[in-house]
């Protein structure tokens, strides 16, 4: 009857899990973005195939493969897992098997001759005998024992540290995944920003070849026109230097070009020179820039990837407390063995070689000079920082987006302004030529308008590039890229039952 009690007892305290129960945070978004929101598809999967271009597909879904900071952050996710299996395994019994052979030969000067003489029935114990009888050794022989057998042991988590502790664990487990998914999601981005940086450059080149061909034209007319005497030689000779200047703007871009393309193969996971090839050759053009909305702060929270990470770290810390707590408390263990010991390996497997034995212990913590509340006092601190982190993650998120959106609108009245200007430079580039032509103008003039149309044609080049840079930027702020979370909750494969 007093055992059922017991047992009563002890399954009443099992259900007892001390430290604080986790419940999310409340994160108060705003019900808007306060920055302008373009009408357009919302973010989704893959969203750099938003930008049409084939060759920035492939980049990132190889970069998403073979990134050695991705496939790292993969082996640290698994790693956690094994991490949470461990912890489970804390609380169930653990049963070991065991068999040993011993033998053991006696002194013959042991001092015990009288008393094994009396055992074995009289034995002579100096006659250099090797058995034993009666299964008693004499002095100078010897004894072998077999034993087979299992023992277990199980400390009993009646206060839930060991639970606190699988808690912990899967909430470190599930933070890993979704810290794995936010590198996705940044790896992603940084590949779309550096070839798109590329493709500037190389949009660079082509308004520079253009221009270029446009003053060799105008050197041309200058050549001409000196020829017959209508303008004087120096014209020929500033038409020159000016095409040189435009000349020597070549090189530093394209070596520009080639250390982007260093860089995408870094990110790739690939050598520096192993997109050289290509990368190097004509590429597709460029389409504008996709239309992204950034809909509700809310659903912006839910997919991002470094805010779950956040809020999984402050589940872990919570947890910790209840680990912590627990050691307040006494310990209670059970252990226990069966055993089959006999000294002749025939009638090992007999009844009669049953050895059976068990404890019950507890451990009571008595004086600890406050080390126990220290370490639940520090555990809370741990909390209380890890939640100002999920704090500062969401309000960063949150400025991530309004900049993104507040730079997009801005870039966009930006090319608004710039193809009108580029527009009004082209017209007075051709109307200064024609009176450069007919002599109604001098050449400083013309050299005026080619530089004016070059530097326009530039800055809307740069414009659109940073437009593109802007809505990368803009996607990733918006956590898309990696819609596939993890589920939080869930259990590694391996430990399914």
């Amino acid at each position: 009857m007093r055992a059922m009690v017991a047992l009563a007892a002890a399954a009443a305290l099992a259900g007892c899990t001390v430290g604080p129960d986790y419940r999310p945070p409340v994160t108060e978004a705003p019900p808007a973005f306060a920055g302008p929101q373009p009408a357009g598809e919302a973010v989704a999967e893959r969203w750099w195939t938003r930008f049409g271009d084939p060759v920035l597909n492939r980049l990132v879904e190889r970069a998403l493969s073979d990134n050695p900071d991705v496939q790292a952050a993969a082996s640290r996710v698994r790693q956690a897992r094994l991490q949470e299996i461990v912890a489970r395994s804390g609380g169930l019994p653990q049963v070991n098997a065991n068999a040993n052979a011993t033998h053991i030969e006696f002194s013959r000067n042991a001092g015990f001759a009288s008393l094994a003489r009396l055992f074995s029935g009289g034995g002579d114990a100096g006659g250099g005998g090797t058995g034993s009888a009666g299964g008693v050794a004499l002095p100078g022989s010897g004894i072998t024992t077999y034993a087979f057998g299992f023992d277990a042991s199980w400390e009993v988590d009646l206060f839930g540290g060991v639970r606190r502790q699988v808690e912990a664990a899967r909430a470190q487990a599930e933070g890993e995944a979704f810290t794995r998914a936010d590198l996705a999601t940044t790896l992603a981005a940084e590949v779309a920003q550096a070839y798109l940086a590329l493709r500037f450059d190389q949009q660079q080149l082509q308004v520079i070849g253009e221009e270029l061909a446009r003053q060799r034209g105008s050197l041309r007319i200058a050549e001409e026109t000196a020829r017959v005497g209508l303008v004087p030689t120096i014209d020929v000779t500033r038409q020159r230097a000016s095409i040189t200047d435009t000349e020597a703007r070549i090189e530093p871009i394209r070596i520009d070009i080639d250390v982007r393309r260093h860089a995408l193969a870094l990110l790739v996971g690939q050598p520096p020179a192993a997109l050289d090839s290509d990368l190097g050759g004509v590429l597709p053009p460029l389409l504008p820039a996709p239309a992204i909305p950034a809909g509700l702060p809310s659903d912006m929270l839910r997919r991002r990837a470094d805010v779950r990470a956040a809020e999984r770290q402050l589940a872990a810390a919570t947890a910790g407390i209840g680990v912590a707590v627990a050691d307040l408390y006494p310990r209670f263990s059970l252990t226990g063995a069966a055993q089959l010991l006999s000294s002749a390996l025939g009638n090992l497997f007999s009844g009669n070689s049953l050895q059976l034995t068990a404890t019950g212990a507890a451990q009571f913590p008595l004086v600890d000079w406050g080390r126990r509340r220290a370490a639940v006092e520090d555990r809370r601190e741990m909390r209380e920082q890890a939640y100002l982190r999920y704090r500062a993650v969401v309000l960063g998120a949150l400025r991530d987006v309004e900049d993104a959106l507040v730079r997009i609108e801005g870039e966009r009245r930006r090319q608004v302004a710039l193809n009108a200007a580029v527009a009004d430079a082209l017209a007075s580039a051709r109307a200064t030529e024609a009176q450069y032509r007919t002599g109604f103008v001098a050449q400083n003039a013309l050299l005026d308008a080619e530089a004016q149309l070059l530097s326009a044609r530039e800055e809307l080049v740069t414009s659109d590039a940073q437009l593109r840079q802007q809505t990368v930027s803009l996607l990733k702020a918006l956590g898309g890229g990696w819609e596939a979370l993890p589920t939080i909750g869930a259990r590694p494969e391996k430990d399914r039952r």
